[in-house]
């Protein structure tokens, strides 16, 4: 089996035919592993912008591309997109993370009106790969690939990054450092409609407490200095898109803000919990009340 792993640079511009914001292909990056995870061919060619006459000034200062440079190229999607098909094969298609999977299957509907890539048969996100390989927890942080290639004592120069060829080869350097023949059967996907379908689902956060995928046992908190559960003394509101109330350990007295929030993915619902400082107003507001319990279930 051969494992391609694809880098692309991009370039944010706005479609007047469309009347939409659009991520350009300006460049594609790739090389193809054998089965001992040798580069055994490359690829990497420009892509000449039809959309857009200038390129963002972020991109081309990050990539040091000018359109120039991408004109004389004189590549089409289109071109490009039938090199890369005879390139991948029926290999793996490997990338740093969903976003450039993304962006071709946006170009891809845009030049040719479906967003399915039928040449691609089996998928990894190799982000999500390293992570889980590499023992990297936080999950308020995504790893980036530049932190995961210096995890691993691997070299390379910053002015190298951000151009499509050497990105693509400094993840395959991630990979085969980290290369596990059964955990990357755990990420290998294929590419079927139900892939596609949670590929594009788009993840919200539930702002109804009626809503079928909240789990009212989910809605309670512990006190953070003695580990007691705490009695919740206030309504549930919402606010940022987390739901809220006032809780007290009836152990050490401790006031605090209990926030929870219950994120829909494509097939679970992720629960979020923190403890914040009680605020001001509800401060003064126990001053002027009694104590009493207002909690029955979670859910009251």
């Amino acid at each position: 089996m051969n494992y391609i792993v694809l880098d692309l640079e991009f370039n944010g511009t706005y479609s007047k035919h469309r009347h939409c914001f659009f991520n350009e292909i300006i460049e594609f990056g790739a090389v193809k592993l054998d089965e001992q995870l040798n580069i055994t061919e490359r690829f990497s060619e420009l892509v000449s912008p039809q959309i857009s006459k200038k390129l963002n000034t972020h991109v081309a200062a990050l990539t040091h591309i000018d359109i120039d440079e991408l004109k004389k190229s004189g590549n089409t999607f289109s071109r490009v997109m039938s090199k890369f098909r005879k390139f991948i094969g029926d290999g793996v298609l490997m990338t740093w993370s969903n976003s450039d999977i993304l962006v071709l299957m946006e170009n891809y509907r845009y030049f040719f009106g479906n967003d399915r890539l039928s040449f691609i048969k089996y998928y990894v996100n190799l982000q999500k790969y390293c992570e889980r390989a590499i023992g990297y927890t936080d999950s308020s942080h995504q790893l980036g690939l530049s932190a995961c290639a210096e995890m691993l004592g691997l070299s390379f120069e910053d002015d190298s990054l951000h151009r499509a060829y050497n990105d693509a080869e400094l993840t395959a350097e991630c990979f085969k450092k980290l290369y596990d023949p059964e955990l990357i059967k755990v990420y290998l996907h294929t590419c079927d409609e139900s892939f596609y379908q949670r590929l594009t689902f788009k993840n919200y956060n539930i702002c109804d407490l009626k809503d079928p995928g909240i789990d009212k046992k989910e809605m309670y908190f512990c006190c953070p200095d003695c580990g007691r559960r705490a009695l919740r003394r206030s309504k549930w509101r919402l606010k940022n898109k987390s739901f809220r109330a006032h809780f007290r350990c009836l152990r050490c007295h401790k006031d605090f803000e209990g926030r929870i929030t219950f994120k829909r993915c494509y097939d679970e619902v992720k629960v979020t919990k923190k403890i914040a400082p009680l605020p001001a107003a509800d401060k003064a507001k126990d001053k002027r009340q009694p104590a009493k319990t207002q909690q029955k279930n979670g859910d009251q």
